[in-house]
């Protein structure tokens, strides 16, 4: 039998530096190993600094997911201090993350994964853009599938093309052998690529303007946020600037549910196979999201925890405060470039040493391994979308019942729960997601506006640190899942810092007990039908969305390639 080594590194269109190895057989992966190619290292930066500052500076763990990263830290420090937070604050806090989910997970779809399924060539020089037109209005009522609109993306991907100037057009898979959609399809899908990137600017300005600025937002702060309300002052949030923010949430809603949806929907009608190709591990974790009660323990979108794809073990998570994540998280370096072979609470791990030593065979990632119950999880959207179907989530239930319904309109039969646990599922939960967070932001501004209306501008509670030491777990549900902080405080300065992040639990190695880590597990059994264009790998990797530590790039000021796809 043929054996075979397919290294990808890096892999292309995510945030940060990943490596995949797998090892295949007549074709088919019969190993695999996740590499993280970069140390973060923020943890040791922040030992002795101001707790009330660690925001700022873990903001910078990530250019994308700031939001997320900033949350996390100034909630890890108030759940030490078990402080309260305005409802103001709380609100607009929520607009901020919900807005931010939908601009990270739209640019997943459209620009980090979207190449892996559509053609720009085919729907450059093979569409008909009267047949995508009437293609595009059979199944979406969105405004801007007119003919003219398929002719002008048509003609400017034409010119791309015919220019050589592709830019993340070049690292496309036109003409693979699985590249399935009709010429068509292409032409949707290309032509919504351009028309995202005006409703991605939409939801960045709802950030922008609450946080002050995107990415690395200015307005946090341990105790709330630095808003001040006063309808009387220009200088500050004002009503006419919150009618604006309104505007804009709502400007979002029709391109999600009529556009990103369906899209999505085309996806998992003419790729069957893909949902049923790169399933998970089966355990789930997925944390609740936007506190409606000063103490953070009442969550408008609930979490929960699944074990072995039996939607029968599921426990729900309503609070941010639940110790059942803090009891239950561990992380492994066994198989990582750090000293030791430990298994331990991540409020220890700030205190490790890296150790890279290229002789060491066991150990091969960055990238640590956790453990929720002593297995291993999976966060992210599909884990979001079953923790609210299971708690009767209606928002999320009527979306999930609308997308599975175009999808068997479009010919891909009926859609089920448990095909979310796969490539193109994650994508299909992902965009249900989304659809959540645009109404759910709307709400919390209803909220917001009818808490000012009583006369309440509060938006900050100074904080009081004790001497000592205190610790403290910062939970969210970030765009790409389950994200933690946790912090040791002593005398108000860090002591040990760490961060889970939902990559770490998804690109992490060998678990502590040799389990496969996410990505590597997902590979397993996967057809490679071209070990130099290997599409099927980039695909299920690219769903998961990686986003390992994006602070530094590689850039060859002569244009030269460092993506090396190896057979041996």
């Amino acid at each position: 039998m043929a054996k075979k080594r397919i290294i990808v590194d890096p892999v292309t269109r995510i945030e940060g530096h990943l490596k995949i190895e797998v090892e295949t057989e007549d074709g088919k992966i019969t190993d695999a190993w996740s590499t993280g190619t970069l140390w973060r290292g923020v943890e040791k930066i922040l030992k002795g600094k101001d707790s009330r500052d660690a925001w700022q500076t873990v903001l910078r763990i990530c250019g994308v997911c700031t939001v997320s990263q900033g949350i996390s830290s100034v909630r890890a420090v108030e759940n030490a201090l078990e402080m309260k937070i305005p409802l103001n604050a709380q609100y607009i806090r929520n607009i901020m993350m919900g807005s931010h989910t939908i601009v990270d997970n739209m640019i997943h779809f459209y620009i980090f994964c979207g190449l892996d399924w559509f053609d720009i060539e085919s729907a450059a020089f093979k569409a008909s853009p009267t047949r995508a037109a009437a293609l595009a209005q059979s199944y979406s009522s969105w405004k801007d599938n007119s003919v003219q609109d398929m002719k002008k993306t048509q003609v400017k991907l034409q010119k791309l093309l015919n220019s050589g100037q592709l830019g993340i057009f070049s690292d496309g898979y036109s003409g693979h052998s699985d590249m399935q959609l009709p010429p068509e399809a292409n032409l949707i899908l290309a032509t919504h690529y351009f028309q995202s990137l005006d409703y991605q600017r939409i939801a960045n300005k709802i950030v922008t303007i609450l946080g002050s600025k995107t990415p690395h937002i200015q307005n946090l702060a341990v105790g709330g946020v630095a808003n001040p309300i006063n309808p009387d002052s220009a200088a500050v949030l004002t009503i006419e600037r919150l009618q604006y923010v309104k505007k804009l949430i709502d400007d979002l809603e029709d391109f999600i549910n009529q556009t990103y949806n369906s899209d999505v929907a085309l996806l998992a009608a003419y790729y069957p196979e893909w949902s049923e190709i790169g399933k998970g591990q089966g355990n789930f974790l997925a944390h609740p999201e936007f506190p409606l009660d000063e103490a953070s323990d009442d969550c408008y979108i609930p979490g929960g925890y699944i074990e072995g794809r039996d939607f029968s073990t599921f426990r729900k998570i309503t609070s941010l405060n639940d110790k059942y994540i803090e009891e239950n998280v561990l992380e492994s370096v066994k198989h990582s470039y750090f000293k030791g072979d430990a298994i331990q609470s991540p409020y220890n791990l700030g205190d490790l040493e890296p150790a890279y030593d290229p002789n060491n065979k066991a150990k091969y990632s960055w990238v640590k391994s956790p453990y929720f119950k002593n297995k291993t999880a999976e966060p992210g959207p599909t884990a979001s979308v079953y923790a609210m179907h299971l708690s009767g989530f209606q928002p999320c239930i009527d979306v999930t019942n609308k997308v599975f319904k175009t999808i068997k309109k479009l010919g891909g039969g009926e859609y089920t729960l448990e095909k979310l646990d796969s490539t193109i599922g994650r994508l299909v939960a992902k965009s249900i997601r989304v659809s959540v967070m645009q109404s759910t932001i709307a709400k919390q501004w209803d909220l917001l506006i009818e808490n000012i209306q009583r006369g309440d501008f509060t938006t900050f509670y100074k904080p009081t640190f004790p001497k000592g030491e205190i610790r403290g777990m910062g939970m969210h549900e970030a765009p790409r899942g389950a994200l933690v902080h946790w912090a040791r405080v002593k005398d108000g300065n860090i002591e040990s810092y760490e961060a889970t992040i939902p990559t770490t639990w998804l690109a992490a190695p060998r678990g502590h007990n040799g389990e496969y880590g996410a990505y590597e597990y997902a590979l397993i059994g996967t057809k490679v039908a071209d070990p130099k264009r290997p599409l099927e790998i980039v695909r299920i990797i690219h769903s998961y969305d990686p986003c390992m530590a994006c602070s530094a790039h590689i850039l060859s000021p002569d244009g030269d390639s460092y993506t090396k796809v190896k057979i041996q």
